[in-house]
C-alpha cells in the first residue's frame, strides 16, 4: 500500500509531465497494460505504449500550452486517488480554453493500471 501524500505527489506530477509537454515522462507514469477511460465521451484507451501514448501525442499536436491546477484530492491507502482540478489549454492561435475535470486514478506497482477522466465540454484527448 501506498500512502496519502504519495498518492497525491504522484498526481501532481503527472499533471506537472503534462503541463511540460513532455511525453515520455508523462507514459512512465503509466504501467504498460494500463487502461485510460475518458467516462464523460464513453472512450477506452488501452496500453500505455499503443492507443494511450497516441492519445497524448494528439493532445501535445493540439495545443501549444496545457495548464492543470487547482487540484483537491482524495487519497486511500488501498492505492487510489481522485484529483479535481481545473485545466486551461492554449491553442496554437492563441485562444484558451477551460475545463473544471475530476479523475480517479488506481496504481499498481506505484503506476497507474486505471485512469477514469469526467471532464466537461469537448473531449481535448480525443
Amino acid at each position: 500500500m501506498t500512502n496519502s501524500n504519495s498518492l497525491i505527489a504522484t498526481s501532481e506530477a503527472y499533471f506537472d509531465a503534462v503541463d511540460r509537454i513532455h511525453l515520455n515522462n508523462v507514459l512512465s507514469f503509466f504501467n504498460q497494460d494500463a487502461v485510460f477511460t475518458i467516462a464523460t465521451h464513453q472512450q477506452i484507451y488501452k496500453g500505455r505504449d499503443d492507443q494511450i501514448k497516441t492519445m497524448f501525442e494528439r493532445l501535445f499536436a493540439r495545443y501549444a500550452k496545457v495548464w492543470h491546477g487547482n487540484f483537491r484530492h482524495v487519497a486511500s491507502e488501498s492505492n487510489r486517488v481522485a484529483s479535481q482540478f481545473t485545466v486551461k489549454n492554449t491553442a496554437f492561435d492563441g485562444s484558451v480554453s477551460f475545463k473544471s475535470n475530476c479523475n480517479f486514478f488506481y496504481l499498481r506497482d506505484g503506476k497507474f493500471s486505471e485512469v477514469f477522466v469526467y471532464m466537461t465540454g469537448e473531449n481535448s484527448l480525443n
